[in-house]
């Protein structure tokens, strides 16, 4: 069970943008982009990435239920619809530590509300980063064997419960990178993401369409196969 540390991530502004909704520059005021710069700059400190996965076999795939080799199932139908040809299933727990939340709080309580929430939104982005970081990593393990990957499917997608945070939670040392979750399945610290992605020799890419119209990375994911009409 892998746990990367030492990642380095690729914030730039347009990410930070593109993670707040936003679209160029020229839409922020000038004092603000050169805020959001020097936020940008002094970031790196704050951020603790780290990722932790493993892979399991699948050994069965009914239509509401995926069963792993160790007999852990996960519930709901959008993982037995979309990896009805995985073999494997990655998982993945991934964060940057708490220290970027810790400090968007501070700038709340020193009355600093724009800062707080650009450095939120920063944070966001460096989520989004890592995220791609871990499919990036996970697609290395796939490709010696002639494996593909699937696109990250997250808990809380429609066709996959929240609930089952629980599980994911069991399949990977989330104590080693410092996540857990609360009594109702929030993870700890607040900027990390779970996600599970599909492994096999013939997962038809172009059936993840619809998934990806739903991906909460769909705008920023260099894995995505879905564009907006």
């Amino acid at each position: 069970m892998p746990v990367i540390r030492d990642i380095s991530l690729n914030l730039d502004m347009e990410r930070v943008l593109r993670c707040q909704g936003l679209g160029k520059q020229a839409k922020l005021k000038p004092q603000n982009i050169v805020l959001l710069n020097e936020l940008l700059a002094s970031v790196n400190h704050l951020l603790q990435p780290a990722i932790a996965y493993a892979l399991y076999s699948i050994a069965e795939i009914q239509h509401n239920q995926l069963h792993l080799e160790n007999r852990t199932i996960l519930h709901g139908s959008l993982l037995p619809s979309l990896l009805t040809s995985a073999r494997e299933l990655a998982v993945a727990l991934c964060t940057i530590g708490p220290r970027l939340e810790e400090k968007v709080a501070d700038y709340f309580d020193r009355n600093e509300p724009l800062r707080g929430l650009m450095l939120d939104g920063i944070g966001s982005a460096a989520v989004d980063a890592l995220a791609q970081e871990a499919c990036q990593f996970i697609e290395r393990e796939a490709a010696p064997r002639g494996y593909k990957v699937s696109i990250p499917l997250n808990p809380g997608m429609s066709g996959w419960p929240i609930r089952n945070q629980w599980a994911l939670f069991q399949l990977v040392p989330a104590q080693q990178i410092g996540m857990h979750l609360t009594s109702r399945a929030v993870m700890v610290p607040r900027k990390s993401i779970s996600m599970v992605i599909g492994m096999g020799p013939e997962l038809p890419t172009r059936a993840q369409e619809p998934v990806c119209a739903r991906c909460h990375l769909k705008e920023t994911c260099s894995y995505r196969v879905y564009s907006e009409s």
